[in-house]
């Protein structure tokens, strides 16, 4: 998956949210010395701000899914089975204090023995595989674009040259990499811009921060402290009240949260350039495959935690953070086991791990596979769609993120596509938008894609709070964090009625979605559309109406 697998604030957003005007006046304003840094917050009582389990009728107009709501008037008491979801991401925390007990164990494995015990093609796969690893146990993070793997092959088959030079056999080829230069040359340039811009923005704003902390005589810049500040200066009260404000319609916490964010942009993009676009760049010996041979399964290694896994872990709390241990946050679903599968690097996934990895998430049980990753080339697509159509035969869902990028996916496919090559619709695949909370302009996220025909439906996915490495919490945003809770949504409804197909499990999650016509900027622009013409439902994924709609009699 291209590196904006989740959304990070762009710096003229930042700017829009009055970060950067702060900090020439503060900087000479410092009196006091930089106080310490507040310490990581350890697992505590469930208070989290989850706003995407709450219903927008009972909480205030906030446009959650209800499944607050569902647990308290239509499960309490009712039995439920075991559900097993499959999470396809760059790796999970699997020490994580809110998952360790809902992690799937494969009980026919022995650990540590370096056996295949369960005669699968792969041992010591107790917590899950990684496609990603070599046999060595080295792992790899950050990956090349699909794009920069393109162009590497064709490049020096095809630069300087025209069209009618190129026999007729290669022209489709030739056609390919005049098209996958256009993109590489505008992302290489992109990113050398955004680089710029976020250098300068995080620069800027961290010392402001700074300045604030010092001024103010705190440790951390959060809502509370900037709507009541320790000071009666009336320049720092006004700019606190300014940035209170700011944070809040944003749905950041804390100006240390927004630093945050910026910081792994910054990184995002320094990668993005060093590694993703870099021609020259190519890790995958580390795994020792054959990369063409899609016909190749047994390769990887058991690391299914990998150098990190701070996306896998959030992902994996959506779905299924402990919901009976008290502490943390709490999953969408409850009765669930979740089953980490690594195939998605910093960078572009490759097709042959991605279709490896449905196959082996089908064939260890998983009933439902969260994919939160995708991107826009895809050279083995006939492998993925076989994956797919192997997953169909074993009434797997699978439920795919729209993508990050403010794109129309009517224009432009992402893949996995929604479609299948012939252009027959995928039955046993949803894709998801990202929404955000409040019923108004900004109900759709910025950076969601979007689709009238290519996107499902959508569900919240922005700053959205769930599990982090290391037994921490802390918000996220991107389709990444939408298609999780849908993924979520359907092993509810799988965990209380285990006679529901892949089929209808979508039928009744798109179905029982909450169209609105919302008049909403559209995904990066200015421009009021209706919300109900971004995807195909029109509508918003709910929890308490989709397990209404499966108590009624199957069609």
């Amino acid at each position: 998956m291209s590196f904006p697998y989740m959304a990070f604030p762009s710096p003229s957003r930042l700017r829009l949210l009055g970060l950067s005007f702060l900090f020439p006046a503060l900087v000479s304003a410092q009196t006091t010395p930089p106080a310490a840094s507040a310490p990581a917050t350890p697992p505590a009582a469930v208070t989290a701000p989850q706003w995407h389990l709450l219903d927008p009728e009972q909480d205030g107009g906030v446009m959650g899914i209800s499944a607050r709501r569902a647990y308290t008037e239509l499960l309490q008491g009712k039995a439920s089975t075991p559900v097993l979801v499959a999470v396809i991401d760059a790796g999970i925390d699997t020490a994580h204090v809110d998952l360790k007990r809902v992690l799937w164990h494969n009980r026919k494995e022995i650990a540590g023995n370096g056996q295949d015990d369960d005669k699968n093609g792969y041992a010591d796969d107790v917590l899950g595989w990684s496609f990603l690893g070599g046999p060595d146990g080295r792992n790899i993070n950050v990956e090349t674009l699909e794009e920069t793997r393109l162009m590497a092959k064709l490049q020096p088959l095809y630069a300087g040259k025209v069209r009618t030079a190129v026999p007729a056999a290669k022209r489709a080829e030739f056609d390919l990499y005049q098209k996958v230069k256009k993109s590489y040359d505008a992302k290489v340039k992109e990113n050398g811009q955004r680089l710029k811009e976020f250098s300068q923005a995080y620069t800027e704003n961290a010392q402001g921060a700074e300045g604030l902390k010092q001024a103010l005589g705190v440790s951390r810049l959060d809502t509370a402290t900037l709507r009541n500040p320790p000071t009666q200066d009336p320049q720092l009260r006004q700019i606190t009240r300014g940035l209170y404000t700011s944070l809040q319609q944003a749905g950041f916490a804390s100006l240390d949260d927004v630093l945050e964010e910026m910081k792994r942009g910054l990184k995002e993009t320094q990668d993005q350039l060093e590694y993703g676009l870099n021609l020259k760049y190519n890790p995958r010996p580390i795994v020792g495959d054959q990369p063409e041979d899609t016909k190749q399964r047994n390769y990887g290694n058991r690391d299914v935690h990998g150098p990190d896994p701070m996306h896998g872990t959030h992902v994996a709390g959506i779905i299924g953070a402990d919901r009976e241990n008290s502490l943390g946050v709490l999953g969408v679903a409850a009765n669930v086991q979740i089953m980490a599968v690594r195939a998605v690097p910093d960078g572009d996934e490759r097709d042959k791990d991605v279709a490896n990895a449905i196959r082996y998430a089908v064939d260890n049980g998983a009933q439902i596979i969260n994919m939160s990753f995708g991107k826009y080339y895809s050279p083995q697509r006939p492998a993925v769609e076989e994956a797919i159509k192997y997953a169909a035969t074993k009434n797997v869902l699978l439920v795919h993120s729209a993508g990050n990028e403010n794109a129309d996916l009517d224009k432009t496919l992402q893949y996995p596509a929604p479609v299948y090559q012939n252009g027959q619709r995928i039955p046993n695949m949803i894709t998801v938008g990202a929404s955000a909370r409040t019923n108004d302009e900004n109900l759709v996220a910025d950076f969601s894609n979007y689709g009238k025909t290519q996107v499902d439906v959508f569900a919240p996915g922005n700053q959205i709070y769930a599990t982090l490495p290391g037994s921490r919490y802390g918000n996220l945003s991107g389709t990444s964090m939408a298609a999780p809770v849908v993924a979520g949504m359907a092993a509810v409804l799988k965990s209380y009625y285990p006679q529901l197909t892949a089929v209808q499990l979508k039928r009744i999650i798109l179905d029982s979605a909450v169209p609105y016509h919302t008049k909403v900027r559209k995904p990066g622009s200015t421009t009021l559309v209706d919300f109900a013409e971004l995807s195909r439902t029109g509508g918003l994924v709910n929890l308490y109406r989709a397990l209404q709609l499966a108590q009624q009699p199957t069609p």
